[in-house]
Order: C-alpha cells, then structure tokens, then sequence
C-alpha cells in the first residue's frame, strides 16, 4: 500500500472531509504552495530529524513546520529527550518514510518516527501537504489534520520568519 493510499484510508476511515489535489511534480513548499494556491504558512513542511545526545541510541523525529517557518533543532531534541538534532541523511528519511525527499506527509505510519507539529499550524484554517509523491497533494481543515493526529503531537518546533 501506497503512503498516498495510508493516508486516504486514515482520513476515510475518521470521516474528515478532504481534497485532492493533482499537479505537477514538486516538492519545494514555496514552488508547490504557489502551484496550489496556498498561503507558504499552511504548507506543512516535514523533515526527518535525528536526535542524540541523552542515550547512545539515535531517535528519529518527523517535524512538521509552517512552509514558512525553519525547524527549531533545540525544541525538536529536548521533544525526543535528546540534546542535539539535526537533519537526518536523506536515505535514512526516505527509509523511514517510504516517501521521496519533498513528498513527505505530516502523518507517521512508523513507530521509530515520532511525529510533532509546530504549534503554528493549529491556526493555518487549512493545511496543504504532498501526500507520500511529488505530483499529489492533500488539503483538509486544521482542526481535521489535529483531531486525526492527536493534540498531544503540538510542540513549540518552528523558528518563525520574522526571528530569523
């Protein structure tokens, strides 16, 4: 099965309201919220993270941002109980995922991907993210996108723009 098909059946299957959205293949938040016509701030950007530091086993992070938005590594890996995070090497993302770098979902189908949303996105009235490829997309509500996750996957992980 698919993450595209993973991630319409888990829509489905709580009975949340959403769009599909066919375009050409792109996975840049600011390239692909343009093709959308999205605002970059509901885009959820999702990158993998690695967190070590606390034990000498790495855990994993799947952090999902506002597309305008950078992620706050320190947050990430005080999230996770480690000390430092950074970007996970793309092969292992994509290993985790199943997914090609910029078609990563905020949706974590693997137990070692502990996923966590910036705040920020609560108050996005929609989100917009690549569905598991480069050429589909899925909008629903915000409310929808946290009711489906679980409110307890909020975290303060965004650097917004203006602090950059």
């Amino acid at each position: 099965m698919t993450t595209f098909d993973k991630i319409t059946r888990l829509l489905d299957s709580r009975a949340v309201s959403f769009e599909v959205i066919e375009h050409p293949a792109e996975g840049r938040s600011d390239a692909i919220s343009k093709i959308r016509g999205n605002k970059l701030s509901q885009a959820a950007k999702a990158m993998v993270l690695q967190v070590t530091g606390s034990t000498p086993d790495i855990r994993y992070v799947l952090a999902i941002v506002p597309g305008d938005c950078k992620v706050n590594f320190k947050n990430a890996a005080k999230l996770a109980g480690g000390k430092k995070a950074s970007f996970a090497a793309p092969e292992t993302a994509q290993a985790l995922t199943g997914c090609p770098m910029g078609a990563v979902p905020p949706f974590s189908f693997n137990d070692e991907l502990a996923l966590y949303v910036d705040k920020r996105l609560t108050g996005a009235g929609r989100v917009f993210f690549n569905a598991g490829e480069l050429v589909r997309s899925v909008s629903l509500a915000a409310d929808d996108y946290f009711s489906v996750i679980g409110h307890d996957r909020i975290a303060d992980i965004a650097v917004p723009p203006a602090a950059e």
